[in-house]
């Protein structure tokens, strides 16, 4: 975890993520990156600058078929404040409108639901734990399947809500995170989609990368970050 919280505060620091007197939703699926996220943010707060709130917040896609005790267990022994928001999401997707593929709405509709929930509770700012895979995987997403350039910022304003969406673990890699997840209670995902989505391509994708050419994660991660980086064509 020291490892983490180095690299975290590092980006914190770097692009003013977290300000004295910040309400900060975490998003809190289950998944190993925002039990991690959640985790490491709470040792930032105790020992690091204890001057902004948190509170944990659970979207139930699934309308009270997940079972979140041990998530609000684990949330009481961090001493951070747990919400949990049902919805029926997954209905919505896989019964009624029968999408056969539902991950781009499913990923609206859960974003809209947390800020939504976010502001009610008067958070100002959302934490989302995506980390430095993610962020090569979306970027992989945008250029093959959409025939762009888009890649996850630390720190964007959502005009809409008034909320900043940060995303505090981008320097930290995957396997980081499933070294030290190992001990915490990381839920299953019942999606139908799980394993099935454009997501799972990117990773397939730069898999066969990492084989021929094992830094390139590392060179795609200093292209994006790279003063000339926006230098394209205009």
């Amino acid at each position: 975890m020291r490892k983490i919280l180095s690299l975290m505060r590092k980006l914190i620091e770097q692009q003013h993520l977290i300000e004295n007197g910040d309400k900060i939703a975490v998003g809190v699926s289950g998944g190993k990156d925002s039990l991690t996220l959640l985790t490491a943010l709470r040792e930032y707060q105790k020992y690091i600058n204890p001057n902004f709130e948190l509170v944990a917040v659970a979207i139930d896609l699934s309308n009270g078929k997940m079972d979140y005790q041990k998530i609000a267990d684990y949330c009481g022994q961090l001493q951070v404040p747990f919400h949990l928001e049902n919805s029926n999401v997954f209905e919505v997707l896989f019964e009624i409108r029968k999408e056969k593929n539902p991950c781009s709405l499913c990923a609206n509709m859960r974003r809209g639901l947390l800020n939504t929930t976010a502001k009610k509770l008067g958070c100002n700012k959302v934490a989302l734990g995506h980390h430095a895979d993610d962020l090569v995987e979306t970027f992989l997403m945008s250029l093959f399947f959409e025939g762009r350039l888009y890649a996850l910022q630390p720190k964007t304003y959502l005009s809409r809500t008034n909320l900043e969406v940060i995303r505090p673990l981008l320097l930290v890699e995957e396997n980081q995170i499933k070294k030290v997840s190992k001990n915490m209670p990381v839920l299953k995902n019942i999606c139908p989609q799980d394993h099935f989505s454009q997501r799972e391509n990117a990773k397939i994708i730069m898999k066969k990368f990492t084989e021929k050419y094992p830094d390139c994660k590392n060179k795609i991660l200093a292209a994006l970050s790279h003063p000339n980086r926006n230098k394209l064509w205009n």
